[in-house]
């Protein structure tokens, strides 16, 4: 897979190329095309010229009928999309094939049934003293914000981009992507599969690039962007909410996350241990809902910890790190760990694989104890294998714990309690909270966190009401 821009339903490698890496074992991949400022002027000016022309004009069917074809276009490459994935993440490849491709397709379905089914309100008005009937009729059409920037993140590359890209095309929207410069392959591969759907040029536009002075800022401080939807680190979302308020932009932001776990003495133990061990490990950590603070009662903290750390240190399939840069950074909160005074029960370092992976940008798996909530590796996201366990005693202190924190974004609870779980659920200070259970989704619930984990919610209708503008009519009759 050759990455390249798609712009006004054109495929182009403009700009000066720079290397891809695998992270898999460090090996040059494919060279990627940095969109210069004039590129990314260009997929501006396509996108509002398809919002002017034939795009702007399409029905919500004929849309509909588009983003039902890109849903059978992905699947009929499932296993290219599969591939580049794999080759760009390093992720295993049944995480890639049972969650990534087919999520990508899922979403253009959904949004497809969703804004096809998707009612709007009439309200009969008497106005008395008007004349003729003193009746009036309101009601509400939704327009689409126009051209909308998506800018995705590396970790989940095609999951996350097609999960803003279907519902903006779908609310009537002409969109520019900028995939993360980590993962570009899937990206356009999308863009390949949305041109043999044969939507109108410029749609859908694709520029690849670098995030701060290059086509990611470029394109985040553009005045002719009408909305911005971003994933990714919450520093990342600050400086484009920067470039956004001189332009009063409107953004979608799902930032970072320090997520915790809550696991109560009732708790069915060996559930909630194999249930960590998935929620702090899955991609090596690599997802913004991974759990980094596990919180467990005392009576049964002894035995967690230790059953937890040793199924965290037996874990042999697991991708590595995607840069140099992030394992390095990831290594350096492992060593902070150490220099804060934490105990390390699984991991801390490097594995050896005594194969080509030893290239790669692998860490280990990685259990600590012994931090005080005050820790700089217990405040700060490190996305990494990495999760410190601590006691609590009583609940109000378990929700302090989970509380205690500049991020909001998920949470798990485990107890066989339902009152239990219905009465601290709703205390814990996150978009989401799973019970007995991590990242089981329904595409129709609000997606998103508080605090520094982002602004607004994605997912079902909430997608669709950021995407849209609603706009009352009032017909006297």
């Amino acid at each position: 897979m050759k990455p390249a821009h798609y712009v006004n339903g054109v495929f182009t490698t403009a700009g000066t190329p720079f290397p891809l890496r695998s992270p898999a074992d460090g090996r040059q991949i494919a060279a990627v095309p940095e969109a210069p400022r004039e590129t990314v002027d260009e997929a501006v000016r396509a996108a509002r010229a398809a919002m002017d022309g034939a795009w702007g004009r399409t029905s919500t069917e004929e849309r509909c009928a588009y983003l039902r074809r890109i849903a059978d276009g992905i699947e009929a490459r499932f296993e290219e999309f599969v591939a580049a994935e794999v080759a760009d993440t390093g992720k295993p490849r049944d995480l890639a094939a049972t969650v990534d491709i087919p999520r990508a397709a899922a979403n253009f379905r959904a949004y497809a049934d969703l804004v096809y089914g998707r009612p709007e309100r009439a309200y009969p008005t008497s106005v008395p003293g008007w004349s003729g009937s003193g009746q009036a009729l309101n009601y509400t059409v939704r327009r689409p914000l126009g051209v909308v920037a998506v800018i995705s993140p590396w970790n989940l590359p095609l999951l996350l981009l097609t999960w803003k890209v279907a519902p903006a095309l779908a609310a009537g929207n002409a969109v520019v992507a900028k995939p993360s410069e980590e993962t570009p392959s899937t990206a356009t591969l999308l863009a390949e599969v949305i041109d043999a759907a044969g939507l109108p040029a410029g749609a859908f536009n694709l520029v690849h690039g670098h995030g701060a002075g290059a086509a990611g800022e470029h394109l985040t401080a553009h005045p002719g962007v009408d909305a911005i939807a971003f994933t990714g680190a919450s520093a990342t979302g600050s400086a484009i909410m920067r470039n956004a308020a001189a332009h009063v932009t409107p953004v979608s932001f799902e930032l970072g996350g320090k997520n915790a776990a809550l696991v109560f003495a009732d708790a069915d133990l060996e559930e909630a241990v194999e249930g960590t061990l998935r929620s702090s490990f899955t991609h090596s950590g690599q997802i913004c809902l991974c759990t980094e603070r596990v919180y467990v009662q005392r009576p049964v903290f002894d035995a967690f910890v230790s059953a937890l750390a040793e199924r965290a240190a037996a874990l042999r399939d697991y991708g590595p790190m995607i840069s140099a840069e992030h394992r390095d950074k990831v290594l350096s909160y492992y060593r902070l760990a150490v220099e804060e005074g934490a105990t390390v029960l699984a991991g801390g370092g490097v594995p050896e694989f005594g194969d080509d992976r030893d290239g790669g940008y692998h860490v280990e798996p990685t259990v600590i104890t012994g931090l005080p909530q005050s820790a700089r590796t217990v405040r700060e996201e490190v996305f990494g294998p990495i999760c410190h366990v601590a006691p609590f005693e009583e609940e109000d202190e378990a929700l302090r714990l989970a509380n205690d924190s500049p991020y909001g974004l998920a949470a798990t609870v485990w107890t066989t309690d339902l009152s239990r779980a219905h009465r601290v659920a709703p205390r814990i200070e996150a978009g989401i909270v799973w019970v007995n259970c991590w990242n089981l989704r329904d595409l129709r619930t609000p997606f998103g966190g508080v605090k520094a984990s982002g602004i607004g919610r994605e997912g079902g209708e909430y997608s669709l009401d950021f995407f849209s503008e609603p706009v009352n009519v009032c017909v006297k009759i």
